[in-house]
C-alpha cells in the first residue's frame, strides 16, 4: 500500500464528494443529513482551514477537513472530520489521515484538536483516537440521532497539539 496524504485540488472534488456522501448516507458518524451536490462540495471543501486527501495509485481513498471548532477566544481549538471510501476501509487510511491532520493543525497554530460527536458505537474510531493519545471528555447521552429515529450516545475527544 502506497498512500500519499496531500492537500486536495479541484480535480479531486468528484471523488471526494462521492466518499463524503457515502459517509453522510451511512448516517452513523457525520451530523450532516443531506449529501453534497457539486456546487456545495466545491464551497464546503474550499472553505475549510485545510482539506487533505489520501491518494493511492492515483485514486482518492479518503479525506479529511480541518477548521476552527469555534470562533474568537476559542478559535485555537480545531475540529476535524474523516471519511474513507467504503472499499478502502481496514487499510489504516483513517489513521494516516488523523496523523496528518495533527501535523497540519499544529502548523496552522491550533493548540487543541477536538472531536465533538464521536458516536459511541463507532468502536474503530474510538480505538484509533485512544491509540493516538486523544482523551475522552465524557459521554453525551442520546447526542446523535440515527436514521431510524433512535438516539445514540456521543463521546467528545481532544488532544493537545502544543
Amino acid at each position: 500500500m502506497s498512500i500519499i496524504i496531500r492537500k486536495y485540488t479541484d480535480k479531486d472534488l468528484q471523488e471526494m464528494k462521492i466518499i463524503w456522501n457515502e459517509v453522510v448516507e451511512e448516517a452513523n458518524s457525520f451530523p450532516q443529513e443531506k449529501p453534497l451536490n457539486d456546487k456545495d462540495a466545491f464551497d464546503f471543501f474550499a472553505n475549510q482551514s485545510y482539506t487533505g486527501v489520501a491518494e493511492e495509485n492515483g485514486k482518492i481513498a479518503g479525506l479529511y477537513i480541518l477548521h476552527p471548532n469555534n470562533i474568537g477566544r476559542c478559535s485555537h481549538i480545531a475540529n476535524s472530520s474523516y471519511a474513507v471510501k467504503k472499499d478502502q476501509r481496514g487499510k489504516h487510511i483513517g489513521e494516516a489521515l488523523v496523523k496528518d491532520s495533527l501535523k497540519i493543525a499544529s502548523g496552522l497554530s491550533f493548540r487543541i484538536l477536538q472531536f465533538n460527536a464521536v458516536v459511541a458505537k463507532n468502536h474503530g474510531a474510538i480505538h484509533l483516537y485512544k491509540k493516538l493519545g486523544f482523551k475522552q471528555l465524557g459521554i453525551i447521552p442520546g447526542g446523535f440521532r440515527m436514521n431510524n429515529g433512535t438516539y445514540e450516545d456521543i463521546i467528545p475527544f481532544y488532544i493537545k497539539l502544543m
